[in-house]
């Protein structure tokens, strides 16, 4: 591929065949005369060898300087050629001298120009990069020789105007390392304009969908401007491009030219080109020779043909018929030109069809800071070892099986110790999944961080954990064949399946509109925060409670817990998913054999939603962690205290009475009193601030020392009024009313007050 190296300005930089460093990164100027006058007309360029194949100076039509000279003609200095002046808006009048050596053979630009202008194109590099075709002294010189050779003779003609630094990209081919060189070649090209169309059209009017519709833009942008293909490789591999030049045995009929495109014919086989040849030149086969061309078909080409020519196309075979067109599309976002649109071109040209009705186009993945993942800058992430884990010194030696340098791996190996110091940790590929689908936000990168796999497979072993310890309250239950609301439901049963309720309804939603993070968080969270952190610890003191009605009423909905939200993760985690549903007891009646073949959770079937218990478990969660925050502030995380729960109404009263049993568990306290707006909590409390109808007070007598907290109280408060004099002294100064922003005078005076 081809490599684009920034350059500041001057550099020297080694290339294959060169016993020195050839100079880029700077503009020579060097002057033509004009034919006919004492004028010269002053160019710039940052190949100036180049300049042997220049066939015309191009300057902007409306500029000044130049309107006395349009339709002149300039001398080339080393040639008898004479060099039209022409006008085009292309050039940049403000920049540099406003006028521009065109090179139609060596330049994208000037190929352009040239073509608007009819001017002559001269190939003056071999394929060797030796200059040809110039008829001067030059012809033979290797280019980055002439290079030299030409400023030279410049200096000797008197022409030569100056060199300065210019910032530039050079493209450099990341296998040879040598410097690309835009050349014109007789290819085959392909009318692209109605096959655009049509599939513009078909991403206007909605049968096909591009996702996320961001690319839509792109898509427009392409094929609504599109340009003949060039199609035609010259290389070793690849589909061979079935057109063959004819030769006739006929002296009635002229010899054709390979650049003549009357020569050529096409076909399936030898045979059937040899019969259109034949038809096409009025002469019988027998008198035709046929050589096919050695070109290739671009890639892009033969993988545009993927959707219907891996089912046998164009026979009407059965799996053509089956599988062709399909439904969805996932590919990167890089390739939607590239790919996609070849892919729809074909098939509508050649079947009729689109072939997939939607597109969904994933971000590229790049590493934790952002960049591009590079052999040479060390930080390229395979798969299998973030999977299985790898230590620094065997990725160190992955690098040695490639094909970079001895500089190239240097720097990629202090790439590597500096991301990966301790090596990549092992992760499974059940957290990698999870971690790229839960990256996958619609947007065109991801910033793979390993740290943050690591931290799906901690997650993988709480569901391990936790599993192992929601089962010791499975052994030898009868399980019923559904779970069917009984009225023994507990507060907290409830609203464990409302919030499962939940979790199905976002993981269906974020499966169907393609919204893989919503799906991935709507399953963290539900197995995380809710099930494992709040229910399985509300469950403990009713599983060792001798209430048999909420025992079995609690087993059930912990076991429909378990069973949906595997049903949920399997997608995402399905080697994990699959070994615990294995291990869960089986329902009456359900002998599905594994969780990848079982139904996805209806939320018509789950519909237990209650949102005015999630609101009073909400309050419920906040107030047990304001509560630990408290427990926190003074060293009690081991040490269990009475908690008073005062309440300014009765509605928030009568919550928290609901909720006794839940608080007491989830703020390990020893004893929940509820009081009411006119009772006080006993002295010896400390006391923090839930909402305006609640605050929590933590009994702390005789669980610490108070002469100790008091101290630690008048060293904060001695810190805060230290703080708050600072405050005041720059607030009275005369020049902060003036300086300072208004918005900081009033975050100042809130701070004060």
């Amino acid at each position: 591929q081809v490599n684009k190296q920034e350059l500041t300005g001057r550099t020297m930089l080694s290339i294959p065949g060169y016993d020195h460093k050839v100079e880029f990164g700077v503009l020579i100027s060097f002057a033509y005369p004009v034919v006919d006058s004492d004028e010269e007309l002053v160019v710039a360029t940052t190949r100036i060898e180049t300049m042997l194949g220049d066939t015309g100076v191009a300057v902007h039509p409306e500029d000044p300087k130049y309107k006395h000279l349009h339709g002149k003609y300039v001398q080339h200095p080393f040639t008898d050629r004479k060099l039209p002046v022409v006008c085009d808006e292309m050039v940049e009048r403000d920049f540099g001298t406003g006028a521009v050596k065109i090179t139609p053979s060596h330049d994208p630009n000037d190929y352009e120009c040239g073509k608007r202008h009819n001017l002559k194109f001269i190939n003056i590099f071999s394929d060797d990069g030796d200059v040809i075709n110039t008829n001067t002294e030059f012809d033979g010189m290797k280019r980055f020789t002439a290079r030299t050779a030409v400023v030279e003779a410049l200096k000797n003609r008197g022409l030569y105007r100056g060199t300065k630094d210019n910032p530039m990209v050079v493209p450099v081919c990341s296998r040879s390392k040598d410097i690309v060189e835009p050349l014109i070649k007789v290819q085959w090209f392909m009318d692209c304009k109605e096959a655009a169309k049509r599939s513009v059209d078909a991403v206007r009017n909605g049968q096909l969908k591009l996702i996320p519709d961001m690319h839509c833009k792109t898509w427009y942008h392409w094929l609504d401007n599109i340009r003949d293909w060039c199609i035609s490789r010259q290389l070793w591999w690849g589909h061979r491009i079935p057109a063959y030049f004819v030769t006739i045995d006929d002296s009635s009929i002229p010899k054709g030219e390979e650049t003549d495109g009357e020569y050529w014919v096409s076909g399936r086989s030898e045979n059937e080109a040899t019969n259109k040849a034949a038809k096409k030149f009025n002469v019988c086969p027998s008198k035709i020779k046929l050589r096919q061309d050695e070109d290739v078909l671009d890639t892009w080409f033969s993988s545009g043909l993927l959707p219907f020519s891996i089912f046998d196309w164009p026979q009407e075979t059965e799996d053509l018929k089956t599988f062709f067109p399909g439904t969805l599309l996932e590919t990167g976002h890089d390739i939607l030109f590239f790919w996609v649109a070849r892919m729809v071109m074909f098939s509508l040209m050649l079947t009729d069809k689109l072939p997939f009705e939607e597109v969904y186009l994933h971000a590229m993945v790049r590493d934790a800071h952002g960049r591009k993942m590079s052999k040479s800058l060390g930080n390229v992430i395979d798969p299998l070892d973030v999977v299985t884990g790898i230590s620094l010194e065997d990725l160190h030696k992955s690098l040695l099986t490639g094909n970079l340098d001895e500089k190239e791996v240097k720097k990629a190996m202090a790439g590597q110790k500096e991301d990966y110091p301790n090596g990549i940790p092992e992760c499974g590929s059940d957290a990698l999944r999870f971690a790229l689908s839960a990256y996958t936000c619609q947007g065109r990168d991801i910033n793979l961080d390993v740290n943050r796999i690591l931290g799906y497979r901690h997650f993988c072993n709480k569901l391990w954990n936790a599993f192992k310890f929601a089962l010791l309250y499975m052994l030898g239950a009868l399980l019923e064949s559904g779970l069917k609301l009984n009225g023994h439901e507990s507060h907290m049963d409830l609203w464990i399946l409302s919030k499962l309720s939940q979790a199905v309804k976002l993981s269906s939603d974020g499966l169907a509109k393609y919204e893989f993070p919503v799906y991935t968080t709507a399953v963290f969270n539900f197995w995380l925060y809710e099930l494992c952190d709040v229910y399985l610890e509300c469950l403990k003191p009713v599983f060792s409670g001798n209430n048999p009605d909420a025992i079995m009423t609690s087993r059930n909905v912990l076991y429909t817990c378990l069973d949906v939200a595997l049903h949920l993760t399997s997608p995402l985690m399905p080697f994990i998913s699959e070994e615990l549903w294995q291990r869960l007891p089986r329902r009456s009646g359900d002998d599905t054999p594994s969780v990848t073949v079982s139904n996805w959770p209806e939320i018509e079937k789950l519909n237990w939603r209650n949102e005015k218990i999630e609101q009073e478990v909400d309050f419920v969660l906040n107030l047990n962690k304001v509560t630990r925050s408290l427990r926190s502030e003074y060293n009690l995380t081991k040490t269990k205290a009475d908690l008073y729960v005062h309440c300014n109404d009765d509605e928030t009263k009568a919550i928290v009475t609901r909720y006794v049993t839940t608080i007491q568990t989830l703020s390990y306290s020893s004893l929940v009193k509820v009081l009411g707006s006119s009772e006080k909590p006993p002295p010896g409390c400390a006391v923090a601030i839930v909402n305006d109808k609640c605050n929590v007070n933590l009994m702390l007598k005789g669980l610490i020392d108070l002469e100790k907290e008091i101290s630690k109280l008048a060293t904060k408060r001695a810190d805060q009024e230290k703080k708050l004099k600072s405050l005041q002294d720059k607030i009275s100064k005369e020049e902060y009313k003036k300086k300072v922003p208004a918005n900081v005078q009033t975050s100042d005076a809130d701070k004060v007050s």
